[in-house]
C-alpha cells in the first residue's frame, strides 16, 4: 500500500504506484469498444484514428474530475450524489443498477466466450461464458485487492502486446496511420461511427469504480492528485493505443469485407466470434490470427474481472447510503458486496441461452452509454463549487472537457434510445 504523502521519485517507485487506473482503464475497454473500433476501421480504414484518441482524453478528464472530488472531500461520488441529489436519486439509481448489473453482466459473458469460443471452438459461447463468470468470482472472493491488480497489470500487458504485434504483422499503411491520428477528418456518413467511437472507450458506470480502487490503494488528500493524474494517464494511453490497433487491424483486414449500417456491427462481433479467421491473409499467417484472439480475449476478460471486483463495491455502497450510514470503507468479506457479486456471476446466464451474444453486447453497451451524461453533468455541478472542492476545484481547461464531454455523451446516449425505439 502506498503511503498517502508518498509520491514515488524513482522508476520502480513510479512503477509500483500504477495500478488503480491502469484497472479503470483496462476494465473499461469491454466488447462495446471492441465492436465500435473494428466497425470504425472496416467501414472507413484508418481515417478516425482521431476520434479513438480525443475520446480517450474525454474519459481521461472525466476520471481526473472524479479522482479531483474523492480527494478533496474524501468521499466517493456515489456518497456525493446521496449527500447532494436526495432520497428519490438514490432510488432511482437503485433500479438502474439493478438492471444494469444484470444486463452487463451478461455481456460481458457473452463477450467472454465469444473470444474464448474464437480461440478453442470445441467448447461453446454459453459455456466459456459460464466458466470465465466463475473464474472470475472465485478470483475476486479469494484474493484481496493487491491480488486483483496484479492479474490486471498482466492481463493490460497481454492486451496491449499482442494487439501492438498483431497490427505489425499485418502490415498496415504507417502514413495512413498517422493521418487518421493527427487529421480530424470526416468522411461523409461518418458522424454517428464518430460519436459512436469516442463515446464507447473507456468505460461508463465502471469509472466509479476507481474511488474505491485508489482507497483500497491508501491514495488520500490533495497530495495525491500528481500520483492519481500519472496512473490515469498511463492507463488511458494504453486504452487508447489497444483502441487504435483495433482500428487499425480491422482497416487493414476487414475493410470492404463488411456491409454498412447496423449490418456493420453483426459482422464485426462475427470476426470476433469467428476469430477473423478468413480475413488474415497467408501472409500474415497463424500468428497474426493467434495474437490477434489473444488480445481481444484479454481485453474482456479485464472488463469482465474489473465489473465483478468494482461493481460490488459501488453498490454495496449505495445500499449502505440508503440505510443512513455514510463513510468508511466496504468489507469485501460482508453480505452486501458479495451478494451483489453473486448477483453479477450467477443469474445473467439466462442470457446466454438466447444464444445471440452480439445482441447482448450491444444491449449492455446502450444501457452503459445512458449513465455518461449523468456522470458528467454532477460532476460539472459538484466540482465547480469552492464549498467542497476548496483548491482542488475545476479549472477552466477541465469545464471545457467536461462540458465537451456532456455535449457528446447526451447527443450518444439520445441516438441509443433511439436505435431502441425505432428498431426494426
Amino acid at each position: 500500500m502506498t503511503s498517502p504523502d508518498a509520491t514515488p521519485a524513482t522508476r520502480e517507485g513510479i512503477l509500483s504506484s500504477l495500478g488503480p487506473g491502469l484497472a479503470l482503464a483496462a476494465t473499461g475497454v469491454g466488447a462495446g469498444d471492441l465492436l465500435a473500433a473494428l466497425v470504425a476501421g472496416a467501414t472507413f480504414g484508418e481515417v478516425l484514428g482521431w476520434a479513438i484518441a480525443l475520446g480517450a482524453l474525454l474519459k481521461l478528464a472525466l476520471n481526473e474530475a472524479l479522482a479531483r472530488w474523492q480527494l478533496a472531500t474524501d468521499t466517493t461520488l456515489l456518497e456525493g450524489w446521496c449527500a447532494h441529489l436526495g432520497r428519490p436519486f438514490q432510488v432511482v439509481l437503485v433500479a438502474y443498477l439493478t438492471v444494469w448489473t444484470f444486463v452487463v453482466a451478461g455481456g460481458l459473458m457473452a463477450a467472454c466466450g465469444a473470444a474464448a469460443h474464437a480461440v478453442w471452438p470445441v467448447v461453446g459461447i454459453p459455456v466459456w461464458g459460464a466458466i470465465h463468470s466463475m473464474a472470475a468470482a472465485a478470483l475476486v472472493l479469494a484474493g484481496r485487492y493487491a491480488v486483483f491488480e496484479h492479474v490486471m497489470k498482466a492481463l493490460v500487458g497481454v492486451m496491449v502486446a499482442t494487439l501492438i504485434a498483431s497490427v505489425g504483422l499485418v502490415g498496415i499503411d504507417l502514413c495512413a496511420a498517422l493521418r487518421g491520428l493527427l487529421l480530424p477528418l470526416l468522411p461523409a456518413g461518418s458522424a454517428a461511427t464518430v460519436v459512436g467511437v469516442m463515446g464507447g472507450v473507456g468505460g461508463s458506470v465502471t469509472m466509479l469504480a476507481h474511488g474505491y480502487w485508489i482507497r483500497e490503494h491508501g491514495w488520500s488528500g490533495p497530495r495525491m492528485l500528481p500520483t492519481v493524474r500519472r496512473d490515469l494517464a498511463v492507463g488511458y494511453l494504453l486504452t487508447g493505443v489497444f483502441g487504435v490497433a483495433m482500428l487499425l487491424v480491422a482497416a487493414t483486414v476487414l475493410l470492404g469485407a463488411v456491409p454498412e449500417g447496423s449490418g456493420a456491427l453483426t459482422a464485426c462481433g462475427n470476426a470476433i466470434r469467428d476469430g477473423a479467421s478468413t480475413r488474415f491473409g497467408p501472409a500474415t499467417g497463424a500468428l497474426a490470427r493467434a495474437l490477434f484472439l489473444a488480445g481481444v480475449w484479454a481485453a474482456v476478460a479485464t472488463s469482465m474481472l474489473g465489473v465483478w471486483q468494482g461493481v460490488p463495491y459501488l453498490c454495496a455502497d449505495l445500499l449502505r447510503n440508503l440505510r443512513g450510514r455514510m463513510g468508511g470503507g466496504i468489507d469485501t468479506r460482508g453480505v452486501a458486496y458479495r451478494a451483489v457479486l453473486a448477483w453479477l456471476a450467477v443469474p445473467p446466464m439466462v442470457l446466454l441461452v438466447i444464444e445471440r451474444p452480439m445482441w447482448v453486447v450491444r444491449l449492455y453497451t446502450t444501457t452503459s452509454g445512458l449513465f455518461m451524461p449523468l456522470l458528467a453533468g454532477s460532476l460539472l455541478w459538484l466540482g465547480r463549487r469552492r464549498d467542497l472542492m476548496g483548491g482542488l476545484r475545476l479549472g477552466a481547461a477541465s469545464t471545457a472537457a467536461l462540458a465537451a464531454s456532456l455535449v457528446l455523451f447526451g447527443v450518444l446516449a439520445v441516438r441509443q434510445i433511439a436505435d431502441v425505439v425505432f428498431v426494426r
